[in-house]
């Protein structure tokens, strides 16, 4: 799975995009966010408020109760403001 992340969640991690190999308990965005804080310290920074993060499984919003079944793209990112 392609994995990209945005603003200070890229910044965290230390790089713009990876791909990974998911392990097979890896079902929901919330198992995804887990095993990606488990890879490293930088990763665990990064997932550290995970409240704070919004991801998009193939470039469409979702929760991470969400399944990722086929997605080959998940994104993280801060909350998006306007003006």
């Amino acid at each position: 799975m392609n994995i990209r992340y945005f603003a200070w969640v890229r910044e965290r991690v230390g790089v713009e995009e990876e791909t990974i190999d998911l392990p097979g308990n890896v079902k929901t965005v919330a198992d995804l966010i887990t095993h990606l804080k488990g890879i490293d310290d930088y990763h665990a920074a990064a997932f550290e408020e995970e409240d704070a993060i919004r991801v998009a499984l193939d470039q469409v919003h979702v929760e991470t109760d969400e399944e990722i079944g086929d997605a080959r793209e998940a994104a993280f990112f801060p909350p998006m403001t306007g003006g």
